[in-house]
């Protein structure tokens, strides 16, 4: 990414992004601060919030690192505790965390991975947001992620899917209940190479399959759903709110 491209939408902004030490999260943090922000990255790991924002200081970007396992109720409000002591504000907040632990069908999942699911895929965000809301500034932006499996979830990541699916309507509910001074949407990736998706991307004839469906013929990269959070999170997004945006390279998701 060429920073001399980029424009200064975020200069002066603090924005958090959970489960930024890798992955889409990584990049969306890494957009934000190449445009200004100070960023605010965390995981669960020490040594993956010191890798990352070493990396993201290399690149001259102001970074916070805070250890925050989003289920954690202490860790986030830690986290947001550390952002306000440092910054006293917050004017953006990207929730990526989530979790796929089983690839069974819904009603053979067991009741303790249907509770992580939900807890970390969706109770998180709201929690999370509870805690962050008192120092929002007026026009502030939230961005979750979604999937675009959350439209139409796949026998092997049913339950995932249907969180993602939660995500998109809490999208809807949080844009109404926090207007108008902070607005609220949603970035909905199709197929995205990471660490996550690896038992798919690893697959040649998978992916093959997967790329062989979009009308763009490839699947989509970290820098593309950055770039779409950071549209979303910026000014130039100032009459937005409340919406998914789906980006899959073509792939129909609804009308």
């Amino acid at each position: 990414m060429d920073k001399a491209k980029l424009g200064k939408r975020f200069e002066g902004k603090v924005a958090i992004v959970t489960a930024s030490t890798q992955g889409i999260g990584f990049s969306i943090a890494e957009r934000l601060g190449l445009e200004g922000a100070s960023v605010v990255i965390s995981s669960r790991k020490q040594q993956n919030v010191d890798e990352a924002a070493e990396k993201l200081r290399a690149k001259g970007i102001e970074v916070l690192a805070v250890v925050c396992h989003v289920s954690n109720a202490q860790q986030r409000k830690n986290l947001i505790g550390k952002t306000i002591q440092k910054y006293g504000k917050i004017d953006v907040v990207v929730s990526n965390a989530a979790v796929n632990p089983s690839l069974d069908p819904i009603l053979k999942i067991q009741n303790s991975i249907l509770d992580k699911l939900w807890e970390i895929n969706v109770k998180s965000t709201i929690l999370l947001l509870k805690d962050v809301a008192p120092y929002l500034q007026k026009g502030s932006s939230v961005v979750l992620i979604s999937s675009l499996v959350g439209y139409n979830p796949p026998p092997t990541m049913a339950m995932y899917g249907v969180t993602k699916t939660a995500v998109l309507g809490l999208t809807k509910a949080l844009a109404s209940e926090m207007a108008p001074n902070t607005r609220v949407n949603c970035v909905v990736p199709g197929l995205v190479p990471t660490h996550f998706t690896a038992f798919l991307t690893n697959n040649d004839a998978a992916r093959e399959k997967v790329e062989g469906n979009k009308l763009i013929r490839r699947c989509g990269t970290t820098e593309d759903m950055a770039a779409a959070a950071a549209f979303l999170a910026s000014d130039e997004a100032s009459y937005i709110t409340g919406e998914n945006l789906v980006l899959a390279g073509g792939v129909s998701s609804r009308l």
